[in-house]
Parts: structure tokens; C-alpha cells; sequence
């Protein structure tokens, strides 16, 4: 099981990212990406801060820890500067902030966002038919969120999802402990989404396959 969206107290979780690992290991959890918030402000110190943390992780824990960062409410021309240089960083996983139904996110951050390096476009909200498609097309992954407030697009973005062809993934966009599900809540909250059993088994097989090709 893995969860790709998670945050520290580098931007606004309240745990360490040490804290953060142990807690998704007691709950069963493979893999974890710690993405943190970013922008032009802070991306040189969270990147190079999250970077250390996951090459000093144990080897021969029971977790994976990937270096990742959230590029959030950034002007539309910025995604690119910015995910180019989160991978030349060595950050694994770039995530973009979404269209979110709860938040004055720019109106067309989710095409810039995909247009450029991302892995996982954050709780995209009402997404369009034409941005889902450039999702597919880029192996970029939909997220389906268990966060309060994004959590009201999941259903569309399951639906267009279907339509279009475009992966989907599943994360909690933990920021606190109650955020971090377990596997069970984790997997009843896609089903609530309107996900079937057999297409979340088929979405955390993408993802598997996704995350060896990385690693």
C-alpha cells in the first residue's frame, strides 16, 4: 500500500518526517512520497531538507521514503521552471496543486500543471474532459483524495476518469496523525468515491508498476 501525498512540518503538516514514516509503517503502508508545499520562496531549502531525510532513512526499513514536493497556488507560468528544478533537485515525486472546489486556486493551473514534469495532479477538482485526456497521454495520475473539502471532486474525476482512460491514485494528503488512514478506511474511502473493487485493485497495480520502474 502506498500513500504519495503527504506533509511535514516543513510547510503546513505538524509532524516530522521521521514521525510521519513511523506511523504509515505501523499501519501497514509500503511506500510514502513526504511532499511538502512549494513555491519560488522555499523550494531551495524543502527540497535539499527532504532530500537529506530520505537518503538518511534506513536502508533496511520496512518504508519507503520518497522525496517529493507540492507546487501550490504558483502562478501558471511557473510550473515549469519550477518542476524542472525539483528533478534536477532529485526530488521522486512532483506533485501539482489542483482546481480544488475549496480553495481560489488560478483557473487553468491544472492544464499548466500537467503541461509540465508533474507525477500527480492534487484533487483536481471539476476537471475537463480535454485535461484528463493530456493526463492520459502524459501518464500523469488523477488523484482521488481522502482530504475534507477536496474530497468533493472525487466522484467526477472517477467518472472522467472512466470516460478518458486516465490513471488514477489514491492518497490521503496527510497533514496531521488523524489524516493517515488505515489501508481499510483508505480503500472504503474510494469506494465511497464510486470506485469498484476491481478498479482499485487495477489502480494500485498501475501504481505499482509505476513506483519499481522509479525506484
Amino acid at each position: 500500500m502506498y500513500d504519495l501525498h503527504t506533509h511535514s512540518l516543513l510547510s503546513d503538516g505538524c509532524l516530522l518526517p521521521s514521525e510521519i514514516a513511523r506511523r504509515y509503517e505501523e499501519k501497514g503502508y509500503q511506500i510514502i512520497a513526504i511532499t511538502d508545499h512549494g513555491d519560488y520562496s522555499n523550494i531551495k531549502t524543502n527540497t535539499r531538507a527532504i532530500i537529506e531525510f530520505c537518503q538518511n532513512w534506513p536502508k533496511g526499513s520496512k518504508i519507503k521514503v520518497l522525496p517529493g514536493v507540492e507546487l501550490t497556488h504558483i502562478p501558471l507560468e511557473q510550473f515549469l521552471p519550477l518542476t524542472k528544478f525539483a528533478r534536477k533537485a532529485g526530488i521522486k515525486i512532483i506533485i501539482g496543486h489542483g482546481e480544488s472546489p475549496v480553495e481560489p486556486v488560478t483557473i487553468g493551473t491544472n492544464r499548466a500543471a500537467l503541461l509540465s514534469d508533474i507525477n500527480i495532479l492534487a484533487h483536481p477538482g471539476n476537471i475537463s474532459e480535454a485535461d484528463a485526456l493530456l493526463a492520459k497521454e502524459k501518464g500523469i495520475f488523477l488523484e482521488i483524495t481522502t482530504r475534507r473539502g477536496h474530497s468533493q471532486g472525487n466522484s467526477h474525476i472517477v467518472e472522467i476518469a472512466r470516460k478518458t482512460g486516465a490513471n488514477l491514485i489514491i492518497d490521503n494528503d496527510s497533514h496531521k496523525p488523524e489524516d493517515i488512514l488505515s489501508i481499510n478506511d483508505l480503500k472504503n474511502a474510494a469506494l465511497s468515491a464510486g470506485l469498484k473493487e476491481d478498479e482499485i485493485e487495477r489502480i494500485y497495480a498501475v501504481q505499482k508498476t509505476f513506483l519499481e520502474k522509479l525506484l
